[in-house]
């Protein structure tokens, strides 16, 4: 009897090695807070499961799409089980999406989703960008009856999150006729460019009221630019990272949209190994997101 029911245990614990699972969450860098959030979020799911491996890698700098298409090469030399993919670019990296497929590699996406069908695309995740933009727009159309120039600092070019940001917040600014969209310019989601677009627009500028800057690491560098300057505009951010909530309680920023990137990538990495073990689950997971402010900042 002993020695049947130890190879019934033995067999149970073959049976579960062998549904283990191998998972890949690759994000578009990993040099903020906002990623690193993301990460903890993704290891934090894997950490409750018994059987799935799970390995988050990230391009050097947003914009390196090329080396991002390499990581997602090897992953499917690689034969993992799973990926789950927020994407450097849009259209650029629809051949190497076409790869995942081809190599019959479930798939999730997040951060961004992409114009491409395919059963092997099991899951979006994330929030709607564009109603995310609209909750800043909407409170600098409450905050400025008279109307005055506001700006735009968004990520890099085509990228499909900024571009649903900046056209819910264009939505609500354009309500009231007075206010004046007086630049869009890209900063690449980075601090140090955000600083320098900021610099050359209050020089062009030197009226500008608010600017809403589609990342907080955009934010916190048009904000250093205009301490620098002595200008009082309103910048607000997005991401709802630490040091954006720290600078909205210290009165650096006026606000940020939370777009929770714990809860993210704990949902994302959750999608990845239902895609993996061939489980059911929705075609779209959205995130919650809020509006911060000094006075709901410590809610």
């Amino acid at each position: 009897m002993k020695k049947v029911l130890v190879a019934v245990m033995a067999a149970l614990v073959l049976c579960c090695a062998a549904h283990a699972v191998e998972v890949t969450v690759i994000t578009k860098a990993m040099d903020s807070e906002w990623w690193k959030t993301v990460r903890a979020g993704a290891e934090k799911f894997a950490s409750e499961q018994s059987d799935m491996t799970l390995n988050v890698l990230a391009p050097d700098r947003e914009i390196n799409v090329q080396q991002q298409i390499q990581i997602i090469e090897d992953q499917i030399t690689n034969e993992v089980d799973s990926m789950v993919l927020a994407l450097c670019g849009i259209q650029e990296m629809i051949p190497t999406v076409e790869k995942i497929a081809a190599a019959k590699i479930p798939f999730v996406i997040f951060d961004g989703d992409i114009e491409f069908q395919t059963p092997l695309k099991k899951a979006y995740v994330g929030s709607e960008n564009y109603d995310d933009g609209v909750l800043a727009g909407k409170f600098v159309l409450e905050q400025l009856p008279d109307g005055g120039e506001v700006g735009l600092i968004t990520g890099i070019m085509g990228h499909g999150p900024h571009i649903g940001r900046v056209a819910g917040f264009m939505d609500q600014v354009k309500q009231n006729p007075k206010i004046k969209v007086a630049f869009q310019q890209p900063a690449n989601s980075e601090r140090s460019v955000g600083m320098t677009v900021m610099e050359n627009m209050l020089t062009t500028f030197p009226g500008l009221k608010f600017v809403f800057a589609t990342n907080d690491e955009m934010a916190l560098g048009a904000a250093q630019a205009a301490q620098a300057e002595g200008h009082p505009v309103g910048i607000i951010g997005f991401d709802g990272t630490t040091e954006a909530c720290a600078a909205i309680r210290d009165g650096i920023l006026v606000g940020t949209v939370d777009a929770n990137a714990f809860g993210l990538g704990y949902e994302c990495a959750k999608a990845g190994y239902q895609a993996a073990k061939g489980l059911d689950q929705p075609a779209l997971v959205t995130v919650s997101y809020k509006f911060l402010t000094k006075a709901n900042v410590d809610q």
